[in-house]
């Protein structure tokens, strides 16, 4: 690889992690307490703080927010399929699915073991 590809590269991937960066700063905006009132209707599935009981749906607590939004956004447009969630997802704005991923990466989910090494 030459240096000139080698910096091109570098930049691209430096460009990419500012964009994300951003982003996720972006994401911040949503309002947790806003999200848990408007969470009622996915609680029949995803239960109350996110951590379903039935292993056929998800559990969304804990999840990153942006995972979340990015998630319902797919649903929303159409890009991730699923009949159900692109049903519950079509009629949220940009600010009511900011608020459920706020809400939902805010409230504790699965546990994962830290390394020693």
């Amino acid at each position: 690889m030459s240096i000139r590809r080698f910096r091109l590269t570098l930049l691209a991937a430096a460009c990419y992690a500012s964009a994300l960066c951003f982003s996720q700063g972006a994401i911040a905006a949503g309002d947790a307490q806003r999200g848990k009132a408007k969470s009622v209707p996915c609680q029949a599935c995803h239960g109350p703080t996110g951590n379903s009981a039935n292993p056929a749906f998800p559990k969304i607590a804990g999840q990153h927010q942006s995972y979340l939004l990015h998630a319902m956004t797919a649903y929303a447009t159409g890009k991730r399929t699923n009949p159900i969630m692109q049903g519950m997802a079509a009629p949220l704005s940009p600010r009511d699915r900011e608020d459920l991923a706020a809400w939902y990466a805010s409230q504790e989910g699965l546990k994962t073991l830290k390394s020693d090494h």
